[in-house]
């Protein structure tokens, strides 16, 4: 009897595990499909600064607006791609290359450097929560090979440069440009979109508004990849699905 019972139980709990898994599929494949045509309303990061903001007694108040990809300075997203990820027209979704020297580089030294793609930040920053868990990492790996095979390189560089953080609860170009440079982000010019890209990697710490010396050489670096590029026909014939 008591075997039987264990028997059902593990059959059960079978069940339950393929139902999750399915519908994780299921809602997974079908919000990245929404998100190929519709303007993401909000990212886990930004409820992630909100909560943090409240719970600190801050100003809680996101700034963030869509804007579409011919409606931002194309200077905007070579800066990004110049910034973060210089091969990002070439890979399918993960630099191994880069991969394998930050793996060399963070045995060598303390400090731990990461070589995350935009399409990685893109699977992160939209679907995922912050973290360094291997799950976490797994489901990022998981939702960057959607996002490149589903929308394509050009709507995943529009969803980036409208969703990364660029300040304190900022997050987007045309956010960050109205409350910087008191312009549209269409109007962005190579500085100024380079000076917005030199805070990516930690917007928090730096920033565009005021910049120090850290950010005004790097802002003069991204300008310098941006040239070396070859401008923004670099950028021209992104993957469209």
């Amino acid at each position: 009897m008591a075997a039987k019972k264990k028997t059902t139980l593990l059959g059960s709990v079978k069940q339950l595990f393929v139902k999750v898994i399915f519908y994780f599929f299921v809602f997974s494949i079908g919000g990245v499909i929404l998100l190929k045509f519709l303007p993401v309303p909000f990212t886990m990061t930004m409820i992630d600064r909100k909560v943090k903001s409240l719970f600190r007694g801050q100003d809680s108040e996101i700034h963030y607006k869509w804007r579409s990809y011919n409606e931002i300075s194309r200077e905007m997203h070579l800066a990004a791609v110049a910034a973060e990820d210089q091969n990002f027209p070439n890979h399918w979704g993960f630099d191994f290359k880069a991969l394998e020297k930050a793996y060399v580089n963070n045995q060598k030294g303390k400090k731990v450097r990461g070589a995350s793609t935009i399409s990685q930040q893109v699977a992160k920053n939209v679907f995922l929560w912050q973290g360094r868990s291997y799950f976490r990492k797994a489901l990022e790996f998981y939702f960057t090979g959607l996002i490149e095979l589903i929308w394509g390189k050009r709507r995943i560089l529009e969803v980036y440069v409208n969703v990364a953080e660029m300040g304190k609860n900022t997050f987007g170009a045309e956010a960050s440009a109205q409350r910087i440079f008191k312009k549209p982000a269409k109007n962005l010019t190579r500085a100024e979109a380079a000076r917005l890209a030199a805070v990516l990697p930690s917007p928090n710490k730096w920033s565009a508004a005021k910049p120090g010396p850290y950010v005004a050489r790097r802002t003069a670096v991204i300008q310098r990849y941006m040239q070396a590029l070859g401008g923004v026909k670099y950028i021209a014939d992104l993957r469209r699905f």
